[in-house]
């Protein structure tokens, strides 16, 4: 069942009522050809889902009714923010849609020494709403129950004060040989993880250093040297495994 998120102001419990506007109306109509009748999965981006029946359509809105509430936890409760160095060119759909999946629930994206790609001031906006377009689908297949939020672009110094906002801080480094992530996750009561990860040429080791000063973990993911856009998927699925929800059942 195709699930779309919508505004709490469009769903209407009491009534049991629901109306989804904008782009996807055009995909409900025209690409996925629902007809009346047909039942999809409205969420309010704050962990709430139904089961919802097509009344009527039109090209500017599509009516449902409420047939449904669905008690199930999709979120999990631990907040994992990744801070991307910029990656360059394709890389950076695919660290947004996979991360996307594996549970994030912010990507603050970089600019750090070694980042060779940059964002146009002129052409931010327009990258930034076909980013978040990104997140928003990859949301929708994964069944989440939040579109986790993109924060861009933010210096290096910028994001060590915003990193403030975490319990603890990881950052995977491939010249770091003798602390694995780990044994810095195991047992911790964190609830809000922050983690760094480079552009494609690393993390410099004066940005190390630093994030050393601030109280950041440098760890090692292991014997095998990850590529950039793999490195924050794999760091974030080793965090919901051990402390989140990944590879376990809802009543566990």
């Amino acid at each position: 069942m195709d699930r779309f998120f919508v505004d709490k102001a469009s769903i209407d419990t009491e009534n049991g009522k629901c109306t989804i506007t904008g782009e996807d109306v055009k995909h409900i109509t025209k690409v996925l050809r629902y007809r009346e009748g047909e039942k999809l999965e409205v969420c309010d981006g704050d962990d709430n889902e139904y089961v919802a029946e097509i009344v009527s359509m039109s090209k500017d809105e599509v009516n449902l009714d409420i047939i449904e509430k669905r008690d199930i936890k999709r979120e999990s409760d631990i907040r994992v923010r990744l801070y991307q160095g910029m990656p360059k060119g394709p890389k950076m759909e695919y660290i947004l849609q996979k991360l996307t999946e594996a549970g994030i629930d912010e990507i603050i994206l970089v600019d750090t020494k070694r980042s060779v790609a940059k964002v146009d001031s002129k052409k931010e906006g327009k990258k930034i709403e076909r980013w978040e377009r990104i997140m928003y689908e990859a949301a929708k297949q994964s069944k989440r129950g939040r579109i986790p939020s993109l924060k861009a672009v933010l210096s290096f110094k910028e994001a060590l004060e915003d990193m403030k906002r975490n319990d603890l801080n990881l950052c995977p480094y491939e010249d770091e040989r003798n602390i694995p992530m780990m044994k810095e996750i195991k047992g911790t009561d964190a609830k809000k993880i922050g983690i760094f990860i480079g552009p494609e040429g690393g993390i410099a080791d004066e940005e190390v250093a630093s994030l050393k000063e601030n109280g950041a973990k440098v760890v090692t993911l292991g014997p095998r040297i990850f590529r950039t856009e793999t490195a924050g998927l794999v760091a974030t699925s080793i965090v919901q495994y051990e402390l989140g929800d990944i590879g376990r059942l809802e009543e566990e």
